[in-house]
């Protein structure tokens, strides 16, 4: 620098000095004014100003109030938008969610033939790849069997193909990624995992073993990895996430994406339950928790049964729709005590997947085994789909979180009571009575089983309908939840969920930054229009990092 410009340099310094001495204002990073800011605290109060200094809130008041005390160079008018803490998804697969964005979309496909178009125009953008795709439903095609290879061999004879159904829990599959596997009919599986038709195999798959054949399909370069995770990142700040939850990772997945936050590439929050794997238990559990700022591992991520659509959520009596079937328990019950245990001993949360009434009541005696009575583990139920009155009482009893995705009920309602009757599917989806045994429930979305979206998630847990407006008066609207506790359910319990909600999940004095500008009030808005609700502008540690296109 030469002595010319240190000298303005410094006379620069002194000016700014001088005129903060002569303002009396405290100097902030940035100032946002003229809001509506839903603070989500404990009064659920709200706000109009807020200043931003070191990456945290540091003041919420009213406008005046803000003004008089502090100054900053970057000063927004929200010119009255709706403000809330940036959204938390308390539970998603967001790792998948991120390598599945190169796959093919089945998401609201309506037949078989309408898949088959999907994969071809697909295989013609990935011709050397394995065909791999998400999203398939039989619940939703005229015929509502499910599929079989044939029609996949007709069309791909020579390529492999592994499509998952929507809720993750069953594959299927071509010929040739049976040959490639060696699978065929001498092959032995679990009780109920392989689905026959006249002795031989369909090519559908359920539970650990589609999780073996998924895990077989060639995983994408580190290079194409990176691309994906930071391209679902952008996708997650431009719905309004600032925090997930990934439900069931590994050492490899945690590796990576602590590596990106530490190269600050991405800043998404992330909450990592570990698959039950000996390598995490050994890297993670048994050295205690790991947390930075951005990243927190401390729980694992456990199977009780698998999903309702699939018939393998684990049930008390048979299907409805299905006398012989009544699910599929996907880990015995002494492997579950054996990392209970091990969770309890290191002080690390329990997360277990449990859908069917049988499935909940299981696990709710596990953890009970343990826990003895009222706690602040946080030991969580996730999806709690189908609850028993009998059943019910035990989560206030053990201090159990049921954690739950909203979506579920509205993607579900069309079919539900086919699987489970008109008396059972009363005990589903009970959102309200779960949340009213402690007094809080996290939400989430469960993307890639569904949307991205958190809006999806608000409307369908307020208004219990589809976003045609069906039903009229929404799916068992008895257990809807309100706005205020549907939001809360995305922030600051969702942050408790993850034991973070003295950090996050609310805008308050010493919390990170993290805040959503929407382009309506969730709060008053239409009841048929919340799921249209939009950010216009995402912030974490106070920085933008999405803004809507004009």
């Amino acid at each position: 620098m030469t002595k010319k410009k240190s000298l303005l340099f410094y006379f620069c310094i002194m000016i700014s000095l001088l005129y903060s001495c002569r303002s009396g204002k405290e100097k902030a990073d940035l100032i946002v004014r003229n809001a509506k800011v839903y603070k989500v605290d404990n009064n659920f109060s709200t706000a109009e100003s807020f200043a931003i200094k070191d990456g945290k809130f540091i003041a919420i008041g009213t406008n005046s109030e803000i003004e008089k005390k502090y100054e900053a160079d970057s000063v927004i008018d929200a010119q009255g938008k709706t403000i809330v803490p940036g959204l938390i998804d308390a539970h998603c697969h967001f790792f998948s969610y991120a390598m599945n964005l190169q796959n093919a979309d089945l998401t609201g496909t309506n037949s078989v033939e309408e898949i088959i178009k999907t994969l071809k125009e697909h295989h013609k953008k990935f011709p050397d790849l394995w065909i791999v795709g998400r999203g398939w439903d039989q619940n939703k095609w005229k015929n509502k069997n499910f599929p079989a290879k044939q029609v996949l061999d007709s069309v791909f004879p020579d390529v492999p193909v592994v499509l998952t159904r929507v809720d993750g829990h069953a594959v299927w599959v071509n010929s040739e990624t049976m040959k490639r596997l060696k699978i065929n009919k001498n092959s032995k599986f679990p009780e109920g995992e392989a689905i026959y038709e006249n002795k031989e195999l369909t090519g559908i798959f359920r539970e650990n073993t589609a999780g073996m054949i998924k895990s077989s399909v060639p995983p994408p370069s580190k290079k194409q990895m990176i691309k994906l995770l930071v391209q679902a990142q952008n996708n997650c700040f431009a719905v309004g996430l600032t925090s997930v939850s990934d439900a069931g990772v590994s050492k490899m997945e945690i590796d990576l994406i602590d590596s990106l936050q530490k190269a600050k590439t991405f800043s998404l929050g992330y909450y990592a339950m570990l698959q039950p794997t000996e390598e995490n238990m050994k890297t993670y559990v048994e050295k205690g928790i790991y947390k930075t700022d951005k990243l927190n591992v401390r729980s694992i991520k456990l199977y009780v049964d698998g999903a309702l659509g699939s018939r393998g959520a684990l049930l008390k009596k048979p299907y409805s729709d299905e006398q012989t079937a009544r699910g599929i328990l996907v880990t015995k019950i002494e492997e579950l005590k054996k990392y209970c245990n091990l969770a309890n001993k290191y002080g690390y949360q329990v997360n277990t997947h449990a859908i069917g009434d049988s499935g909940v009541s299981v696990m709710l005696n596990v953890y009970g085994e343990i826990l003895k009575g009222t706690n602040d583990k946080r030991w969580r139920i996730e999806h709690s789909q189908i609850v028993d009155d009998v059943d019910l009482p035990l989560f206030k009893k053990y201090s159990v979180v049921p954690s739950v995705q909203a979506t579920h009920a509205t993607s579900d309602m069309y079919w539900a009571k086919d699987r489970l009757g008109n008396e059972r599917v009363k005990f589903a989806y009970r959102f309200k009575d779960l949340m009213l045994q402690n007094g809080w429930i996290p939400n989430g979305t469960d993307a890639p089983v569904e949307k991205i979206n958190p809006m999806f998630t608000f409307y369908a847990a307020v208004a219990r309908k589809d976003q045609k407006g069906f039903p009229e008066g929404g799916f068992q609207k008895e257990n809807a939840i309100t706005r205020e506790d549907a939001l809360k359910s995305m922030t600051i319990w969702a942050a408790k969920s993850f034991f973070e909600e003295n950090e996050n999940g609310s805008i308050e004095a010493g919390k990170v930054a993290n805040f959503v500008i929407l382009d309506n009030d969730l709060m008053t808005s239409d009841e048929n229009k919340l799921f249209e609700i939009k950010p216009l502008k995402t912030f974490v540690d106070g920085k933008e990092v999405f803004s809507i296109k004009k």
